[in-house]
């Protein structure tokens, strides 16, 4: 997945969320209008239908963005690069607030439907050139909604499948699940991909398959810590999930490890006072008197895992 370091440019800021272009987009846009040749009368209109598709992939990634500040969670950052856009959303981890972040991406898509379907439709009569622009815009939001919600993670498709899961399995199994489903897909891929000689399928399949292996490692490890004991008494006020009993929060004072629920925020090392605790789980972080009582998960069906500070 790139990041903001790997060679992003920042374009502009919209409703407090920035959006960044990879420079890979460039490359991308070349190989595309190279490939456009001939299909319109100029290469204005091939630059104008790959506007359209910045556009549409854009405003997918706002759809995810802003059904993820809806619920209550974090998305500042959107990344625009030749194989899609990344939204940096970080949500409350609980399914309803996963699935609602994840699925408003494919209904901008589904909200376009009809609203180009009625543009195709107007251009009857007009030149050539307009109507392939308008047909082909149609098409490409067709197939890009098509194409997200494939059940492979992590496309939109696979993630709206591990978020349904997750209601019934829990996080770790869903996850675990989503990603074997994924994997089944991305073979599919690469045998798409070897069959047409498509690099851009072989870039993707590769893609799929780095996210989906590292989807596979973090469910493993979620399994594997979904046993741990839990205070009970206390809950995240964001998953309502309990914290782990044990030394799993880092003083960062005197670097030491200790349990900031056994001691009241104080670490039992140096005697530094922290009036806020960070959920291990969801990682997000609430001053020590915002975790309530009440509304315990089970652990062991819920529980996403600790990351040590």
């Amino acid at each position: 997945m790139p990041t903001l370091r790997s060679g992003a440019i920042h374009l502009f800021k919209l409703a407090g969320i920035d959006v960044y272009l990879h420079w890979w987009w460039f490359l991308a846009a070349a190989y595309f209008l190279q490939r456009a040749q001939g299909q319109y009368g100029s290469i204005v209109w091939s630059v104008l239908e790959y506007l359209a598709l910045f556009l549409i992939v854009l405003t997918h990634e706002f759809g995810h963005a802003l059904a993820c500040r809806q619920v209550g969670g974090d998305a500042n950052q959107i990344v625009l690069w030749p194989l899609g856009g990344v939204a940096y959303v970080n949500p409350p981890q609980r399914p309803g607030a996963m699935l609602w972040s994840i699925a408003a991406g494919p209904l901008v898509n589904v909200v376009l439907l009809p609203v180009l379907y009625f543009a195709n439709s107007l251009t009857a009569g007009m030149s050539l050139d307009v109507q392939n622009l308008v047909n082909a815009v149609f098409w490409i939001n067709v197939l890009l909604l098509c194409f997200n919600i494939l059940p492979v993670y992590p496309l939109d498709g696979g993630q709206i499948l591990r978020s349904l899961l997750w209601f019934p399995l829990g996080r770790a199994r869903s996850l675990m699940v989503a990603t074997v489903v994924g994997f089944i897909g991305i073979v599919a891929f690469i045998g798409l991909a070897l069959y047409s000689r498509s690099v851009w399928y072989l870039l993707m399949s590769a893609y799929l398959l780095m996210n989906c292996w590292s989807g596979l490692k973090q469910a493993r490890a979620l399994l594997k810590i979904a046993k741990l004991p839990r205070r009970e008494g206390f809950a995240c006020p964001s998953c309502h999930t309990a914290p782990p009993i044990g030394a799993y929060w880092l003083c960062r004072n005197c670097n030491q490890p200790f349990d900031t629920f056994a001691t009241g925020g104080v670490c039992s090392h140096c005697g530094a006072r922290f009036e806020e605790a960070t959920c291990l789980d969801c990682r997000r972080q609430f001053p020590m008197s915002q975790w309530i009582p009440g509304n315990l998960h089970n652990a062991s069906a819920t529980n996403p895992g600790f990351h040590p500070n």
